[in-house]
């Protein structure tokens, strides 16, 4: 978040900072034997107004302007949906790094949405 905070307090930018509750992880038991229970539309908010307030940002000695989005679907289709809808300039996003195995059997997410969005998108990789 800090590499867009800053290049949005430079340019004036608003941010959209998105979570998306990845509907793929409900629906099927656990090894546990369990199934792990889709959130309430009360538990998204509370997760939408929470990031809302952990993302408040001043850079610069500019306020940057914070919308923050959390919807539930598949990753990548949300999240160029949201791109697309706020007519966003760019898409920074964080990767996880992942290789070999775990890569090709959870895929990447940060590498499809550079691939599908129609806006450039800059990756920072976690440390």
């Amino acid at each position: 978040m800090k590499y867009a905070a800053h290049i949005a307090a430079r340019e004036g930018a608003k941010l959209y900072p998105i979570h998306v509750v990845d509907i793929r992880n409900f629906g099927h038991e656990t090894p546990l034997g369990f199934e792990v229970p889709k959130p309430t539309p009360e538990t998204i908010e509370r997760i939408r107004k929470e990031l809302q307030e952990d993302l408040a940002y001043e850079r610069d000695g500019k306020k940057v302007e914070v919308e923050a989005i959390v919807v539930m679907g598949k990753p990548i289709e949300e999240i160029l949906k949201a791109a697309k809808e706020k007519a966003v300039e760019m898409i920074v996003m964080g990767t996880h790094g992942r290789t070999g195995l775990q890569h090709v059997i959870i895929g990447s997410v940060a590498e499809n949405v550079v691939r599908k969005a129609t806006c450039p998108v800059l990756t920072v990789r976690s440390p």
